[in-house]
Formats: C-alpha cells, sequence, structure tokens
C-alpha cells in the first residue's frame, strides 16, 4: 500500500496492522496469556471481574433498577472478565435477570474464545462489531484495555506548524521509518489544549478520533447508564509519544513486523472526559486503578478467597492483589486509570469517592 499510494499516517498504519481483516494482529490470532503477547487484569485474578460486576449491580440500583439493562463489554479479550462479573452478578438476583449481554468484538478468533468461555449462559451474548449496533435502551459499558488499541494519530510541531507524522518505506525499500507529511496540518489543533498549542517545536502529541466515546456518552444521557474506562494512560492532555509494540511480553519496535505484534498508545483520559462532557454526560475520575479497586474492596475479597487455602494458593492471591493495586510508577495500580462516564442524573458512582489522580501519578 505504501509503494502505491506513498507514506500512511500513523493512525491508519496502526489501524491496519490491528484490523485489517486478512493480516490483522486481533484478526488472527488470541494474544493473550503466558501463550500470547500480553495479560490484561482479568487474566491476572478472579477478583478484577467480580467487583466490576458488583459495581454494575450497584450502578443498576442506582438508575432506579431498570427491568431490562444492557451490559455492554467492548473489546472482551477471552470473555474472562464477563464471565467473572456474571457469576458475581448472582449475588443480586433481580440484576442478573435483567441483564443482556452485549460484546462488541471485530475478531473471529476472539469471538470463539468468548462463545467457549461463556458457553453456560442460559442465554447467550449478542456480538456486534460497534457500540453504535446495540439496541438503544438503559446501558452498563465496560472498557477495559479497549481505548489505548484504537488508532492514534500522531504529530510533531514545525516552524509552521504541526505535520502528522508518516510511515514510509525505508531506504533500502525492505523496511520502514517514520516521516512527516510536508504539508502542516490546518485547523486540527484548534480543539486542543492550550499547554499542547504552546509547545515548543519539536514537540509530538498523540490524539483519537472521539467518535466511540461519544457514542457511549449520547446513549447513556439519553436512555440513562454508565461505562467504566479502565485503561494505561495520562490523566492530562499534553506532548510526548507513547505509542508502543508488545511481543512475547516485551517491547519491540513497532515498525519491525506489523500485523504480527499489539500496537498501544497510552489513554488520554482528559480528551475522553471533554468528548463525553460535550455530549451531555457526567464524568468521574479518573483515579488510578489501585484507588478504584480499593474503594470497592479488593483486600477483603483477597482475604476471603485466602482464607482456608492452600499455602499456594494464598500465595497466588496475594501477589495478584499485589500486581493488581501495587503503587510502583509503572505498575498497573498505578499507570492504570478508571474513569466513568454517565448520565448526568446518576449520583456518584462507586470507585469514584476519591479526588482524581494527582500529577505525581502520570506517566508518559
Amino acid at each position: 500500500m505504501i509503494a502505491d499510494e506513498g507514506p500512511l499516517p500513523v493512525a491508519r498504519y496502526m489501524a491496519l496492522c490491528l484490523s485489517h481483516p486478512g493480516y490483522g494482529y486481533y484478526m488472527t490470532r488470541d494474544p493473550l496469556g503466558t501463550r500470547g503477547d500480553f495479560v490484561t487484569a482479568p487474566e491476572v485474578s478472579q477478583m478484577f471481574g467480580e467487583l466490576i460486576g458488583l459495581w454494575a449491580a450497584t450502578v443498576w440500583r442506582m438508575m432506579g433498577a431498570p427491568r431490562s439493562v444492557n451490559l455492554i463489554e467492548l473489546g472482551p479479550g477471552r470473555g474472562t472478565l464477563m464471565a467473572d462479573a456474571l457469576r458475581a452478578a448472582r449475588l443480586v438476583p433481580a440484576f442478573r435477570a435483567a441483564i443482556r449481554v452485549h460484546l462488541a468484538e471485530t475478531s473471529p478468533v476472539l469471538q470463539q474464545r468468548q462463545r467457549d468461555t461463556l458457553s453456560w449462559l442460559a442465554e447467550p451474548p449478542t456480538w456486534h462489531t460497534d457500540v453504535a449496533q446495540v439496541p438503544p435502551g438503559p446501558s452498563i459499558v465496560i472498557a477495559n484495555e479497549f481505548f489505548d488499541a484504537l488508532p492514534v494519530h500522531q504529530a510533531i510541531k514545525g516552524r509552521d506548524g504541526w505535520h502528522e507524522r508518516m510511515v514510509g518505506r525505508g531506504d533500502d525499500d525492505e523496511t520502514l521509518k517514520f516521516g512527516l507529511a510536508p504539508e502542516p496540518l490546518r485547523g486540527v489543533d484548534a480543539a486542543w489544549p492550550a499547554n499542547v498549542r504552546g509547545a515548543a517545536d519539536g514537540s509530538l502529541f498523540e490524539w483519537r478520533s472521539d467518535v466511540v466515546v461519544r457514542e457511549i456518552a449520547r446513549r447513556l444521557t439519553r436512555d440513562n447508564g454508565a461505562a467504566l474506562i479502565i485503561d494505561y494512560g495520562h490523566a492530562e492532555s499534553a506532548p510526548g509519544e507513547t505509542l508502543q509494540a508488545v511481543a512475547g511480553h516485551g517491547f519491540a519496535d513497532p515498525l519491525a513486523a506489523p500485523g504480527e505484534m499489539d500496537l498501544t498508545a497510552h489513554v488520554d483520559f482528559a480528551a475522553l472526559g471533554r468528548a463525553a462532557r460535550h455530549e451531555g454526560a457526567r464524568v468521574s475520575g479518573p483515579v488510578t486503578q489501585g484507588d478504584f479497586l480499593r474503594r470497592l474492596g479488593i483486600a477483603e475479597r483477597a482475604q476471603k478467597l485466602a482464607t482456608g487455602a492452600t499455602a499456594a494458593q494464598a500465595s497466588a492471591v496475594e501477589a495478584a492483589l499485589a500486581r493488581l493495586i501495587g503503587d510502583r510508577p509503572a505498575g498497573m495500580g498505578r499507570l492504570f486509570k478508571a474513569m466513568a462516564i454517565a448520565h448526568p442524573g446518576l449520583a456518584t458512582l462507586p470507585g469514584f469517592e476519591v479526588e482524581p489522580v494527582p500529577a505525581e501519578c502520570e506517566a508518559r
């Protein structure tokens, strides 16, 4: 495509690498687990999905306990989070009876894994390739490590403005390399924060389309409900590069093997919040994942799981707890953030009684 059309914007390159129907990374494999390239929080411990299931039950009550509610997950992976959440939802029988499960998934490989994981359900989920396809109605949306995989644009500031970063052929025509569009972008930076627009020459800025978050916010403000977004990223919009490739649980060159590695970039939670508020939604957070899970009672849940367990099982629970809420600068508890988008009439949602994440928890 580059040979025929010329260099591709980074966002298009990322989209093709991940979602091309024949060669895209997510379309051709199960990337999760020890045999894959990375592990997500639901695969670390059942506690994560269980607490989200109970969070959803509490939100449902706050919504007025509608008789039917769409429980929507974006990018459900293997279906592990949904399975754990639904198991926990049994503790609130009326909520469990109200749930209609909808999974937004584009990968046929992962769709099959989700079918296998959730085969025990009396009423099977409905699959969609886009959240906009989910029927209207009161909804609770879960998006864990979803937004980081959406294509990210990059631009570098020059003396004459911001130039979009491109991917083209290397000097040997066998490799790829980054370059810049010759003409500066026009009007794109008008909505960027002042600290970004005023950045020094040579600064790099990343941004994503806000189509998905606006669709979610419109749905929730119209039909009632809330969305929980958990991902790694930063609380404030700022210049800096975060595009990365992961293969075999380690970092790699994003241009080295298109379609054979996971490509992600940190989530700009401030941008998500601006887009959701534009649609009239209420935004809570972000807070760190560690704070969020502590507020939901993960320490107490871990203690209960460890009670009566073997020494090895108790040690595994302790290790999982530390991994999910650990406060190391690059640990999941600190690097990952949680944000809620909700109908403006809903009160403070569980887990968001804390102050927004402080600046020292930023990581780029």
